[in-house]
């Protein structure tokens, strides 16, 4: 995964609490297993007027205009500001793979669902828990400038803005150690890979009726 180490970015501001998965990416596109794609289907349900399928040409659905996701001011924000327990309800990896194939980096909420909080770590999504109070000031910030931007920096473990807004987060050193180097599970897993090897070949020399396929 890519890692994550400094960020600006515009801020769009999703004001909505219990944020579930399912509105995230609805059910019907969890067919797929790979990471990719599932961006244009990204809030499906809120985003567009009419339903819609896997691999349907969304150019030619309706789109819910209302919805902050179509706003054109918002298309480059790469930073989601959300309410509490974002990210709740059945724990699919899809909800993540979606936010980072649609084009966001981080996502700030007071509260997050923890299976979703760790799928964000997972998959080189940031996501930062700050105050209600600091959630509350970004929250207005937005209102009063669509423009808005933040930078956060994740070896600081701050948040600050233009306006003088400045915040920091905690977060599992571990984690943090992944993020800034870009390591999921299977990176680190092959960091091991020389011990992994040796540890195969004493087998095979210990129990060669466990390989007899190979």
């Amino acid at each position: 995964m890519d890692a994550f180490t400094q960020l600006t970015s515009q801020v769009l501001p999703l004001d909505r609490s219990n944020v579930d998965t399912d509105a995230i990416i609805p059910k019907q596109y969890l067919k797929s297993i790979r990471k990719s794609g599932f961006g244009p289907n990204l809030f499906d349900d809120w985003r567009y007027l009419d339903p819609g399928m896997p691999d349907q040409d969304n150019s030619q659905r309706r789109l819910n205009n209302n919805f902050i996701l179509n706003n054109k001011v918002y298309s480059e924000a790469k930073i989601l500001l959300g309410r509490d327990n974002f990210g709740c309800g059945s724990s699919r990896e899809h909800a993540v793979w979606a936010m980072t194939d649609y084009g966001f980096r981080a996502v700030l909420s007071n509260s997050f669902a923890d299976i979703f909080f760790s799928n964000c770590f997972k998959n080189g999504l940031l996501p930062v828990v700050l105050s209600n109070e600091e959630i509350d000031q970004l929250f207005i910030a937005c209102a009063q400038d669509q423009k808005f931007s933040l930078f956060i920096d994740l070896e600081q473990q701050i948040v600050t803005a233009d306006n003088g807004f400045k915040a920091s987060f905690e977060i599992d050193p571990f984690r943090k150690h992944c993020m800034l180097n870009g390591l999921d599970e299977i990176s680190i897993t092959l960091q091991h890979e020389k011990e992994i090897h040796t540890y195969e070949e004493r087998a095979k020399q210990q129990m060669p009726w466990l390989f007899m396929n190979d």
